[in-house]
C-alpha cells in the first residue's frame, strides 16, 4: 500500500501530450504546436524522446486560453512567449497595449455616438438653391453646409469616405441624401480626432447596417463585444497571476 501511495504523485506529476490536450478539449498536435510556439515552457523528454508535462505546462495552457479571449489569439502567444523567454516587464507592457486598445476602442464607440447624436439634433434641410434635384446636392454647398472645403470632401471621397455621383450633363459630384449623411458622420469624427483610415470601416458599417438608424443594434452589439473583452481580461489576469506565482516557486 505505502509503495502505491508513492506511485499515484509520480503518476500525476507527468502528463504525456494526449493527458494534456484532453484536459482542455486541444488536439495533441496542437499541444506541441503551442510548445513549439513558445506558449508552453519546453517539455523535458523521456530517454526514447516522447514529450512529458507537466501540471505547470497545464497551468500555462489554461492561462493561453484564459487569454486569447480578452486579447486575441496573437496578443496572447505573445504574452506567454513573454513569460516564458522575453525581457523582463515586457509582459506587463503587453498587458498595458492591450488595455490601452480596449481604451481607445471605447472612446471611439463614444464618439461615434456622440456624433450620431449631434447629426440628429442638427438635421439637413434641402434648399431648392442648392439641391440640382431631389436627390442630390452639389460639392460646393454641402462643403459650405459643413464648414468645410470642397477639397475636404475630395479627399474623403479618395478614401472611400463618401460616394458622390456624377451630373450626367455637368460631370459635376452629386451628394445624395446617404452622401451627405456619411460627409457628415466623417466630419464630426474627424473633430473629434480620428483618422480616416479610422473612420472609414465605421462608415462601411453605418452603409452595412442600412442607416443610422439600425445602426442602434450594432452599436448596442459593440457595447456588449467591449465590455465582454473587459471581463475576459479580467478572467485571463488572474490566470496569468497564478501562472506566475506558480512558475516562482517552482
Amino acid at each position: 500500500m505505502g509503495a502505491l501511495a508513492k506511485r499515484k504523485p509520480q503518476t500525476r506529476e507527468r502528463l504525456r501530450p494526449v493527458d494534456l490536450a484532453r484536459g482542455h478539449g486541444l488536439s495533441t498536435q496542437a499541444v506541441r504546436n503551442y510548445e513549439e510556439a513558445g506558449i508552453l515552457p519546453v517539455a523535458e523528454r523521456t530517454e526514447h524522446g516522447y514529450r512529458t508535462y507537466t501540471p505547470l505546462h497545464d497551468r500555462a495552457l489554461g492561462t493561453f486560453l484564459a487569454l486569447v479571449p480578452g486579447h486575441g489569439h496573437p496578443g496572447a502567444t505573445s504574452i506567454m512567449r513573454a513569460v516564458h523567454s522575453g525581457p523582463e516587464g515586457e509582459v506587463f507592457h503587453l498587458l498595458d497595449e492591450s488595455h490601452a486598445q480596449l481604451r481607445d476602442d471605447r472612446r471611439t464607440l463614444q464618439a461615434v455616438e456622440r456624433a450620431l447624436r449631434e447629426l440628429e439634433a442638427a438635421p439637413v434641410a434641402p434648399r431648392p438653391d442648392t439641391w440640382p434635384d431631389p436627390g442630390g446636392m452639389f460639392i460646393g454647398p454641402l462643403a459650405e453646409r459643413l464648414g468645410i472645403v470642397p477639397a475636404t470632401l475630395r479627399m474623403w471621397e479618395r478614401a472611400g469616405l463618401v460616394r458622390p455621383r456624377r451630373d450626367p450633363r455637368t460631370g459635376y459630384r452629386v451628394y445624395d441624401e446617404a452622401d451627405v449623411r456619411d460627409a457628415r458622420l466623417v466630419h464630426q469624427l474627424r473633430r473629434g480626432g480620428h483618422l480616416l483610415e479610422q473612420i472609414a470601416p465605421l462608415i462601411a458599417q453605418v452603409r452595412a447596417a442600412g442607416g443610422l438608424a439600425p445602426l442602434e443594434g450594432a452599436l448596442r452589439d459593440w457595447h456588449g463585444r467591449l465590455s465582454a473583452r473587459g471581463r475576459a481580461m479580467l478572467t485571463g489576469a488572474a490566470e496569468l497571476d497564478a501562472y506566475l506565482r506558480e512558475r516562482e516557486r517552482g
